[in-house]
């Protein structure tokens, strides 16, 4: 089914975009916890909103157990608070920039209509070098795939992205839990299933 627009009129009338954020998030836990994830992973929800936070949060953490509880992987669906003024904009820039900073791979997900901002480049730009990672063009809505990987020495961070556009398709996109072990987010899959739990289709 196409990316909907959970943010204007008919829908968001009709549904809230916090409860559509809320269940694509623990559908896509329960798609990891249950078919991709081996042994030694698991992934969880965190969700916080509102004033006592600094950024809100609609995020999946996988977490590896094997060397204690550790965080190996992020996917980040960005809310309109993440895009509505510059220092929050900054906020979430710098925590996703910390994760890759620290190895930690990462997905963004960007169906915000009512905003604009584009925080992948925030992002990049907050990395060493970013500006070859920036989007060739600025896309309204997007998904982006980050994996951190040492190659001849050095540093350096794989970027995978795609722009979106209400009426069209999301991407199946990498997700990497170490150098050689690499999932595939199946973002259509998981939206179309939130979708259908919540009765919007």
């Amino acid at each position: 089914m196409p990316v909907l627009d959970h943010f204007h009129a008919p829908l968001s009338e009709e549904r809230h975009w916090e409860g559509f954020h809320s269940k694509w998030a623990n559908v896509l836990v329960d798609e990891l916890n249950q078919t991709l994830l081996p042994k030694g992973y698991f992934a969880e929800p965190h969700i916080h909103m509102g004033p006592r936070v600094e950024i809100d949060t609609f995020e999946v953490q996988i977490i590896s157990t094997e060397a204690g509880p550790s965080l190996v992987a992020a996917i980040e669906l960005i809310s309109p608070a993440n895009k509505d003024r510059a220092e929050h904009r900054r906020a979430f820039a710098v925590k996703c920039a910390s994760y890759l900073n620290q190895g930690i791979s990462l997905i963004l997900v960007d169906i915000v209509t009512s905003r604009h901002g584009n925080l992948h480049d925030e992002v990049v730009r907050l990395l060493p070098n970013g500006d070859p990672y920036l989007f060739p063009a600025n896309p309204l809505l997007y998904a982006a795939a980050y994996r951190p990987i040492r190659r001849n020495e050095t540093e350096q961070i794989d970027t995978w992205l795609v722009p979106l556009a209400v009426g069209g398709p999301l991407p199946v996109l990498p997700l990497a839990l170490t150098s050689e072990l690499i999932l595939s987010i199946d973002l259509e899959t998981t939206y179309v299933d939130a979708c259908r739990k919540l009765r919007i289709v």
